[in-house]
């Protein structure tokens, strides 16, 4: 088979195999890692901590961190600090010049915005770990568990252990970023969420065929289809662009040889969806904010109402607040994410047109009307996606745990991380003269 000979030809590439075993023996480190129960923790009483975090916004979190949140592990608040100290830092790029300044000084610049956003990420840990040991007991822990008791050594032992796991968590996407294949990062998160597939899968096929009544295995299949089908959407949505032509009136290219080329055309791809699952992760940080509201209101009409239809993340109200804020959401991160301006000067300076429209501000507006354009149907399409889990949770009494990877944050880091490595991993193939993964790149015969 031609993907089995593929497969072959990518151990060929000594550079390409070894960044491939480094890859996945630092993962192999980090889910070790997630196993490894804080000092002075029963890891054998942990059971109820690991049925109150399977469920809800818990759920969620736990399923990023790889099963490191119910495992109350080392590796607890898992890359989610540096994921938000990024977040933080870029929004901060907005209004503050100095981060301005960074962002236009190239590498250097890039250096100390990175390292900023490591100082960030151990100062929200050190504000995120206390609150996760104080929350212990309340999500099920008992005091038994606690061999050394709760005093003020354990607190001081424990958050110095888990802001050194979430630092050595972000030293391992660096390095493989840096020495690896694909964004560290992201791999870090996928595989934390693929890590909770098996089991989630399991136990939605237990409820299946427990009693004959709930659909049986027709009904897996069904579910599987539609996963599939719904991987194949969120592929369209990542991989989806709107091609702007632009015209070169004169360039010179080499070949062995000066040529001069007129009237060059090419294409500007404007990504249907430039702000990828940004908008899902600043729409769920907000939509704590409602159970905060109703629980300061108390007992009330309004406070009770608040509390019970925005703690459950597949309830009706939750669901419809959430998929508007994703598409405001989406607006705002792509107009901050994609500079139209820059877009224009660059065009110009390299001597580039769009057809019919002048070079400058108008090539600026123009750029700008038409992201306004495929963002709209962008953002509605990723807002479907995003509340999809509570459709089939809903209409199809899927498992809460399964449901979880039929869209919203987990399926589209998965589809993301899983194209951007393929597409690092085609790129190595073409370089040495190798068919690539991926369909779209080019063949090329082997050289002898």
């Amino acid at each position: 088979m031609k993907f089995i000979e593929t497969l072959k030809n990518v151990w060929k590439i000594t550079e390409l195999k070894d960044r491939i075993m480094l890859t996945l023996g630092l993962l192999l480190v980090y889910r070790f890692g997630a196993q490894v129960v804080l000092p002075g923790i029963d890891a054998s009483q942990l059971g109820a901590l690991a049925s109150n975090t399977d469920q809800g916004i818990l759920g969620l979190l736990n399923a990023f961190t790889g099963g490191a949140f119910a495992n109350a592990s080392v590796f607890a608040l898992g890359i989610m600090p540096y994921i938000s100290a990024s977040i933080v830092v870029q929004l901060m790029g907005i209004a503050i010049p100095y981060l301005q300044k960074l962002q236009k000084d190239g590498e250097s610049g890039r250096k100390k915005i990175n390292q900023i956003t490591r100082w960030l990420t151990i100062a929200i840990c050190l504000v995120q770990a206390p609150g996760y040991l104080a929350s212990l007991p309340a999500l099920g822990i008992p005091s038994s568990a606690f061999l050394l008791g709760t005093g003020t050594m354990f607190y001081v032992s424990s958050v110095i252990i888990l802001v050194t796991g979430t630092v050595f968590a972000m030293w391992l996407g660096e390095k493989i970023t840096d020495k690896g294949i694909g964004n560290g990062i992201s791999l870090l998160i996928m595989v934390g969420i693929i890590a909770n597939m098996p089991a989630s899968f399991i136990q939605n096929y237990a409820s299946r065929l427990e009693g004959g009544g709930n659909g049986g295995l027709m009904m897996v299949l069904i579910e599987l289809v539609i996963w599939f089908v719904i991987i194949l959407l969120s592929i369209m949505l990542v991989m989806g662009v709107r091609k702007i032509a632009v015209q070169y009136a004169r360039r010179t290219a080499s070949g062995g040889y000066e040529k001069n080329v007129f009237g060059s055309r090419q294409f500007l791809p404007l990504k249907l969806n430039a702000s990828g699952v940004m908008p899902i992760i600043f729409a769920q940080a907000i939509m704590f904010v409602p159970t905060l509201i109703g629980k300061g209101l108390g007992e009330g009409p309004v406070g009770v109402w608040l509390q019970t239809n925005f703690s459950d993340i597949f309830g009706l109200w939750y669901n419809i607040v959430f998929a508007l804020l994703i598409i405001v959401f989406t607006y705002f991160y792509t107009a901050i994410t994609v500079p139209t301006n820059k877009m224009a000067d660059d065009l110009k300076r390299s001597g580039g047109f769009i057809p019919g429209i002048r070079p400058g501000t108008e090539t600026s507006e123009y750029l700008d009307r038409i992201m306004s354009q495929i963002t709209l149907p962008g953002s509605i399409f990723l807002a479907m996606i995003a509340v999809f889990p509570a459709v089939v949770v809903k209409l199809m009494g899927v498992q809460q745990g399964w449901a979880l990877f039929f869209g919203g944050t987990s399926l589209l880091i998965m589809v993301g991380v899983a194209i951007d490595t393929m597409q690092q991993i085609n790129s190595y193939l073409l370089n040495k003269h190798y068919d690539g993964l991926m369909k779209t790149g080019k063949n090329r015969k082997a050289v002898a």
